[in-house]
């Protein structure tokens, strides 16, 4: 059977707010008929003793004493009698039997000098009375004794009216605070309620609900973790969006780009298998296989190395590498690559200056960026600038091409980003891994890449790695 969880908490509230003010109530009304009890047994030990005070410092006069005594006390509705050793009544305001009828343990207690108190007796009077005895001694002799009684029923209407006002107070609290009771639960079933609502939109797919948070309570925190998590979900499900969008363009252009080596090649061996090709285009057509192979052999090989580094397979060889000479090597290298595009290739570096890298690994990184500059720049000018900062060599490659969009910026590191998706038939990073891929080897040094860049003005990539031997 379901319950809402309001009810279990006005019922959770409610129980124990009753049970406290019964157990409360109980006490209370305890004290309260205990306080009355005592304080009239005190009252009456009072007169009782004034009584036998007054007889012994006037023994002339008693009768007038008791007769006084007697006015006073019946306009407060307490009756007393004197009585001998023997039980004999001397003197009454109220009891007519010519005996005291005391139990055996109350007149032993009084033989002894004792007083005795009876808050409630019904049996031994005409009607329900409490009562004390006193013990009346002269010369140190047991004479007697006085009797003292006062109905109950003035005590129980005091007692009765203290629990009436208890009752009404009780009544009063326990309506107030049922009513802050199922304020308070309304109030906290409310923001549950709110993260149930916002827990199914986020199952059903949205990530954009939110719930105001506080520090006030544990709900209050958990609303704030409940954000923290949603925002986290949303920047995860968007990733793998990212993802998903990348990986759809990735086996579109693996498809693309592997059909038409393949295809060439394809091509070719038929023809030399089908004797299609003169003697004179064989050698160049040998070439251009060869030349596609390569091409293949290159686009696995950077899915290799990504997946080698994603996964830590990757083990450097650091050294102290002559930074010219690695320079003018890729210069060297690049040339026919630059020159295709009406590009020419700057190297500018202090002779002396040494990184402190693998030099295949570092070569990868020098040739993948430069390779993307030359990808990005029409009759313009790449430079390739070292120099020392502090205690990290920096590396600079600097292109005048058209430059990265603001925007586009944070992307460039992405596994499958491609600044212009339609250039798909670059010779190097085909699929956008190139900087990914380069981005990774940095930070496998040690070092930092950075990357700074004027839409139509060119974009400079700054790289540093720390000079001191950190194996």
């Amino acid at each position: 059977m379901k319950v809402k969880y309001l009810y279990q908490q006005l019922v959770s509230h409610f129980s124990v707010i009753v049970i406290a003010f019964l157990l409360l109530s109980l006490l209370f009304s305890h004290y309260i008929e205990q306080f009355v009890y005592a304080n009239k047994t005190e009252e009456l030990q009072t007169y009782g003793q004034s009584i036998l005070r007054d007889i012994q410092q006037d023994q002339r006069s008693s009768d007038r004493i008791l007769k006084s005594y007697g006015q006073v006390l019946n306009g407060r509705d307490i009756q007393y009698s004197l009585f001998d050793e023997n039980s004999a009544i001397i003197y009454s305001t109220g009891i007519k039997t010519p005996l005291i009828s005391l139990s055996e343990k109350e007149w032993h207690d009084i033989k002894n000098g004792q007083p005795v108190t009876v808050k409630q007796d019904f049996k031994r009077f005409n009607e329900a009375v409490t009562f004390v005895l006193l013990p009346y001694v002269q010369n140190n002799r047991f004479v007697g004794g006085i009797l003292l009684t006062s109905p109950i029923k003035g005590s129980r209407e005091v007692i009765s009216q203290m629990n009436t006002y208890l009752l009404i107070t009780t009544f009063i609290a326990l309506t107030i605070s049922l009513l802050l009771s199922w304020i308070l639960s309304t109030f906290h079933v409310r923001r549950i309620k709110r993260l149930q609502d916002a827990t199914s939109a986020v199952a059903q797919g949205d990530y954009s609900v939110r719930i105001p948070s506080s520090d006030f309570d544990e709900i209050g925190e958990l609303a704030g973790d409940f954000n923290e998590m949603v925002e986290k979900l949303d920047a995860s499900m968007e990733e793998i969006e990212n993802l998903e969008n990348r990986r759809r363009q990735f086996m579109a252009d693996v498809s693309h780009e592997l059909r038409t080596p393949l295809t060439t090649i394809r091509g070719m061996i038929e023809g030399l298998k089908n004797n299609m090709i003169p003697e004179s285009e064989k050698e160049k057509g040998l070439q251009l296989a060869t030349n596609e192979t390569l091409r293949l052999i290159r686009l696995v090989n950077e899915n290799l190395d990504y997946e080698k580094i994603r996964s830590n397979q990757v083990t450097l060889f650091k050294q102290d590498i002559q930074l010219v000479e690695l320079l003018e090597i890729i210069k060297d290298q690049l040339d026919g690559v630059a020159a295709e595009r009406n590009n020419e290739i700057f190297v500018a570096v202090d002779p002396n200056i040494l990184v402190f890298a693998d030099y295949d690994r570092l070569t990868q990184i020098l040739i993948n960026i430069t390779k993307n500059s030359i990808q990005f720049t029409d009759n313009g000018r790449i430079y390739l600038r070292g120099y020392m900062s502090n205690t990290n060599c920096i590396i600079e490659i600097e292109d005048t091409g058209i430059g990265i969009d603001p925007d586009d910026v944070e992307k460039i590191w992405g596994r499958f980003y491609k600044a212009i998706v339609s250039r798909t038939t670059n010779p190097y990073g085909e699929f956008g891994l190139g900087l990914s891929i380069v981005k990774s080897l940095v930070m496998m040094h040690n070092g930092a890449i950075d990357v700074t860049s004027e839409k139509g003005k060119g974009t400079k990539f700054t790289l540093s790695f720390p000079v001191q031997n950190e194996n």
